[in-house]
């Protein structure tokens, strides 16, 4: 007889915000999982999904319900010490997690048996661990894929690596059941694929059940033998993994056609042997950009697309005049004469103003409405900002040059900018004095065209962003950088976790941007589907260098085939069955 493994009955969770809003995040949840499976749950985003792994965890408490793992009973009103014995029973794995000791991988590993064993990770005595737990811990990382790297520095693996870490510390406990929620979203085709197959690994050979949330119906489809369907709080359907894809899609909006290509202009973007070189520390070098040399032609949609490591984003930065390269040029075309964007001066800053960065790590900032937002993007992006600024920049006695370096902070993520200013002994006030808000009767003149193109109500200038859903969000993030109407956009893997629902809006609201303000978009994706369906042309990197561009469809084929992404090799079949 199979063995149960979990049991939820009627399990329901109201989060209770402090305006007095309530949202029902759980609503009557039923579900048996058998010990030994992999199941899924899909959904869009805030359907309930992390929620119930949290709960399961034991570190989220529920209004009514009951849960049963193993011989575990927890209802609502049990006390710490039966919440307890969830978590003894279950690990969690979460995608943006890295909760690693600065030592080896094998350190890591035999600090987590030690700590298993003992109630205490923090040993100071290696030998002994070696000499007890040596031989589990190097199982422990065969079985995630990392045994040739037992002697490496955790701080500097690969996030494929350092996922695949927790999984093997996560494992050290012996739990029962492990929750993943999104583990390998944000990873690169040859890194998820990595992860994926550790978790394969763990639950053949170890036998572990595991519960498994992921947007992407194609982990799913190489993964999960039972897949759960969760929307507004509750599971609405259930069974094999392409059955229930087919219905979560099934209300996605049609696809938007791209631009015509012979529409597409002259470069605009230009890179001349570009170099770069890092070195990371007990490493050595492990990335050295070389002879770079790229065009971005006007009105295009080009994606770079490579494993993780292999320059990608840095190469973003250097375009974007945001970092510098050791040798080599980057031109952007203004007004018929190129300008070189690592020469500071009113030329650049001109370039900068028509110009947007999304960042991998955005975010609306909480308890601000939409319309507070986009009035101080304006105030940094609008029209006559580089005159304004230069008027006052005058007055405080501040150069062309540093006004220039100063501008370039309004691109860069708000931590990095902070900490730029502090090194050099300035408040980040100096921002607002230089480039204040603009005025809040103008903001809706300004918004009203790109909410439109991002299909969004202009209502939601109003909100705060807690009140948005998911993909609002997003899109209003969107808006943020479009509102000045820049006519380059630069994107750093922004939607990588999002759900296929969610991200054909934004692919579709990107294409809208494209054709209806020319926009020329510069992307990095990790996500096939969304290069493949938004990229006019995919420029390939590996280990720092451009090694082919093309037809995006015939790059990410040749992606899939270098990275060995066997969980992609049906992606034009899994696409299929779920438009039939």
């Amino acid at each position: 007889m199979v063995k149960r493994m979990i049991k939820i009955q009627n399990l329901s969770k109201t989060y209770k915000m402090k305006d007095g809003a309530e949202i029902e995040a759980l609503n009557n949840v039923n579900l048996n999982i058998e010990k030994g499976e992999i199941v899924g749950i899909i959904g869009i985003s805030g359907s309930g999904k992390s929620t119930l792994l949290r709960i399961l965890r034991g570190v989220e408490s529920f209004d009514s319900g009951e849960i049963e793992i193993g011989d575990v009973k927890v209802t609502a009103d049990s006390d710490p010490y039966e919440f307890r014995k969830l978590k003894e029973a279950t690990a969690i794995h979460l995608q943006r997690s890295f909760g690693l000791w600065a030592e080896t991988a094998m350190q890591n590993v035999l600090r987590k048996l030690y700590g298993a064993r003992y109630g205490d990770e923090a040993l100071t005595d290696f030998n002994f661990a070696y000499d007890e737990f040596g031989d589990e811990a190097m199982e422990l990382l065969k079985l995630v894929g990392l045994e040739h790297k037992a002697e490496h520095f955790a701080p500097v693996l690969s996030g494929g690596e350092k996922q695949r870490l927790i999984m093997a510390r996560q494992l050290a406990k012996k739990p029962e059941i492990l929750l993943l929620d999104e583990p390998a979203t944000m990873s690169c085709p040859r890194s998820k694929q990595e992860i994926l197959d550790a978790v394969k690994s763990i639950n053949q050979e170890l036998g572990v059940t595991v519960l498994l949330v992921s947007h992407l119906p194609e982990v799913h489809n190489y993964l999960s033998h039972r897949l759960l369907l969760m929307e507004e709080g509750r599971i609405t359907d259930e069974g094999q993994p392409r059955d229930i894809i087919k219905k979560f899609v099934s209300d996605m909006e049609p696809a938007e056609p791209l631009r015509d290509p012979r529409d597409i202009g002259e470069t605009r973007i230009n890179t001349k042997d570009l170099e770069k070189r890092f070195t990371l520390l007990k490493t050595g070098n492990v990335l050295n950009i070389k002879d770079v040399n790229v065009e971005i032609k006007d009105k295009e949609i080009v994606s770079l697309i490579g494993p993780s490591g292999a320059g990608k984003t840095v190469l973003l930065r250097m375009i974007a005049g945001l970092d510098t390269p050791d040798t080599g040029e980057v031109y952007f075309k203004l007004n018929g004469e190129w300008v070189d964007m690592h020469r500071p001066g009113i030329e650049r800053m001109n370039i900068r103003r028509k110009m947007g960065f999304m960042h991998q790590e955005f975010s609306l900032i909480h308890h601000a409405t939409v319309k507070d937002q986009i009035a101080a993007r304006l105030g940094v992006k609008n029209e006559n900002v580089v005159w304004e600024a230069k008027q006052k920049a005058r007055e405080l006695e501040i150069s062309d040059q540093i006004l220039d370096i100063l501008y370039q902070l309004t691109d860069l993520p708000e931590n990095e900018a902070k900490t730029r200013l502090e090194q050099i002994g300035l408040s980040p006030d100096i921002l607002n004095v230089l480039f204040p808000s603009f005025p809040d009767t103008k903001v809706k003149e300004y918004a009203k065209p790109i909410f439109e193109a991002l299909d969004l109500p202009l209502e939601i200038l109003d909100r705060m962003s807690y009140e948005l859903s998911g993909g609002q969000k997003v899109r209003a993030t969107m808006a943020l950088v479009l509102a000045s109407q820049p006519e380059i956009l630069i994107l750093d893997e922004p939607f990588g976790d999002l759900d296929p629902i969610t991200l054909r809006m934004v692919s579709n609201s990107l294409k809208r941007i494209n054709k209806t303000f020319n926009t020329t978009i510069l992307m990095v994706s990790h996500h096939i589907d969304f290069i493949e369906e938004v990229t006019t042309r995919a420029v390939m990197m590996e280990e720092g260098r451009i090694i082919m561009e093309g037809d995006p469809h015939h790059m990410c084929h040749e992606f899939i085939t270098r990275c060995k992404a066997d969980y992609l090799k049906d992606l034009d079949a899994l696409r299929e069955q779920m438009k039939g």
